[in-house]
């Protein structure tokens, strides 16, 4: 039964594999998506971007859809 290793054991040798790969640990924080009013907060940002919108962005998306189109119609030939 000595061969059996502890969690952390196991843990410290993944570890340290991965280190020796190049690679190492990062943590990062991000919303709780749970939270309350989180849902209510991305709307609201959501509306603000759509309201934002201007004739100059809806001319470039515009033109955008029509490069994308005749690509598309191109590579039907």
């Amino acid at each position: 039964m000595s061969n059996l290793l502890s969690t952390a054991e196991r843990v410290a040798r993944r570890r340290d594999k991965l280190r020796g790969q190049g690679l190492r640990p990062v943590q990062i924080w991000v919303p709780d998506t749970r939270a309350p009013g989180f849902a209510e907060e991305c709307r609201r940002q959501s509306r603000l971007i759509r309201d934002r919108e201007t004739a100059a962005s809806r001319a470039e998306d515009d033109a955008w859809e029509a490069v994308s189109w005749e690509s598309t119609a191109d590579d039907t030939r």
